[in-house]
């Protein structure tokens, strides 16, 4: 049985292996999430065989809680909007930190009573055989230390897990909240970076404190610590770093649960913990290249987190335009390229943009789309709400792919987009968004920015684009701007 539990739980990683390449591609996508799916089931099935599973007791408590989680992911998943997809994620990543710290908790905990119960046997006998009362013979005995009783590999691994679990979990509600609206995009405290680093420092010393101790208290005052530690580096990022600080915490949920499955001496656990932490941190680390900044920046500096103007302002006035004069734009054009962004998400004006696509190329328009790889507030966001209306995906286009096409473009309609396609980036060296990579729209013939209002983006720095001779402002809600738009292509 041993061997089978074995070569289960090695198909299952190999499945998960499979499903990570197969979603690489949004044409595999679809077989990659139901080759791991059916890895995890055959991982679960496995679990139920294990040794120290068997048992009544437990399999009701298995399948209680499968039937509580399964239940809970259909019904949020079957309500949840295409918009509200990155709260969705943030959530579902905070509750697999969560259980991965939980997990390590009961593991320290549990070793934490075994040695209170071989210590007080230990001191009943040296209290009968001195005549001492029990609580003075407890303080004459060696009670050991929850490291030494572990051992030293599982016990640095709990640890590390629960650490690295206990952030991911608090750090993604607070990713949940602020993306829900639910937390207030605030002003930063000054010094917020040093309460970071004092409370870095104080979970690694109360860390070493449980590792060589066998009490309870370093145990609560330690997951106490990882838990604010999570919370006060998530609470500074602004909107603009969500898709980084999303894409950090997966990796650090992958990681945790890696530890783990070490811990637990469960492979497919550890295989899967890896696959998803290395993946992550590789997504995490091109995302932060994509924005030209450290992930330590992104961390620690609070950048977005309110406005606040860098770099010199811009000249001239924004010149406004109708929904119409912007269709009669795009109609008469040989080639446009729509740049989506968080607006779009926002107004949920997916479907309506699809439409006027459809309607461009019906008058013999080449329509493509270029999607930067932070724009809005999750991995993969703007290709997601693309995908969900039906846009084809040879239509959809990275930023390395499309820049050079922007030149020979006759038109760029931006839709909600702003610090992604804002030339300060490669203009003025004294703005905090100098060096990061954008699309370059400003090299189009013609530029239209669909946009809400006349405000900054996350960066709070002015987008000079909006000035320029060359570029018209649409202002208004995405999904109605677009509405109006297609009415006037229909009558060209």
């Amino acid at each position: 049985m041993s061997l089978v539990i074995q070569f289960s739980y090695f198909a299952a990683a190999l499945l998960f292996i499979l499903g990570l390449k197969g979603m690489a591609s949004p044409l595999t996508a679809r077989k990659g999430i139901v080759w791991a799916g059916v890895g995890m089931v055959i991982a679960t099935v496995a679990t139920f065989f294990e040794p120290v599973i068997v048992g009544t007791t437990n399999y009701v408590l298995i399948i209680l809680a499968i039937a509580i989680g399964s239940a809970f992911a259909y019904v949020t998943a079957k309500k949840v909007e295409m918009t509200e997809m990155p709260q969705m994620v943030a959530i579902y990543n905070g509750l697999g930190g969560g259980s991965a710290g939980l997990i390590a908790a009961v593991s320290l905990v549990k070793a934490q009573r075994e040695l209170h119960t071989v210590a007080v046997d230990e001191a009943s006998t040296v209290a009968a055989s001195h005549n001492l009362p029990l609580d003075a013979a407890l303080r004459l005995i060696d009670g050991g230390s929850i490291g030494g009783w572990l051992g030293a590999d599982v016990a640095i691994l709990a640890l590390l897990g629960a650490v690295i679990g206990t952030v991911a979990f608090s750090g993604s509600v607070i990713a949940w909240a602020k993306l829900d609206g639910r937390m207030k995009r605030n002003k930063l405290v000054g010094g917020h970076q040093y309460v970071n680093i004092l409370l870095a420092a104080a979970t690694v010393l109360l860390g070493i404190w449980v590792f060589f101790s066998g009490s309870g208290l370093p145990i609560f005052l330690f997951f106490l610590a990882a838990f604010l530690l999570g919370m006060f580096i998530t609470t500074p990022i602004g909107g603009a770093d969500m898709p980084v600080v999303i894409s950090l915490l997966n990796a650090l949920t992958g990681l945790a649960v890696g530890f783990k499955g070490y811990v637990l001496g469960n492979p497919a656990l550890i295989i899967a913990g890896i696959v998803v932490g290395a993946a992550g941190m590789l997504l995490t680390h091109l995302m932060a290249k994509a924005m030209n900044r450290p992930i330590s920046n992104v961390l620690f500096s609070g950048f977005g987190a309110a406005p606040d103007a860098g770099g010199d302002g811009p000249e001239g006035e924004m010149k406004e335009v109708g929904p119409d004069d912007a269709a009669y734009m795009m109609g008469f054009a040989e080639k446009v390229i729509i740049v989506p962004g968080y607006g779009m998400a926002v107004a949920q004006a997916q479907h309506k943009v699809w439409e006027m696509v459809e309607l461009l190329e019906e008058q013999g328009v080449e329509v493509k789309f270029a999607i930067h790889p932070v724009a809005g507030r999750m991995p993969g966001h703007m290709n997601v709400l693309l995908a969900e209306a039906g846009v084809p995906y040879d239509k959809i286009f990275d930023m390395e792919e499309i820049n050079a096409e922007f030149a020979t473009t006759d038109v760029v309609l931006v839709i909600g987009a702003n610090d992604v396609v804002n030339p300060a980036a490669k203009t003025d060296e004294s703005s905090p968004i100098y060096g990061m990579p954008i699309l370059d729209v400003d090299e189009a013939d013609n530029v239209l920015i669909v946009k809400r209002g006349r405000g900054a983006g996350f960066s709070g720095v002015e987008n000079h684009l909006f000035f320029d001779e060359k570029t018209r402002m649409v202002f208004g809600d995405a999904q109605k701007v677009v509405n109006g738009m297609i009415q006037t292509v229909k009558t060209l």
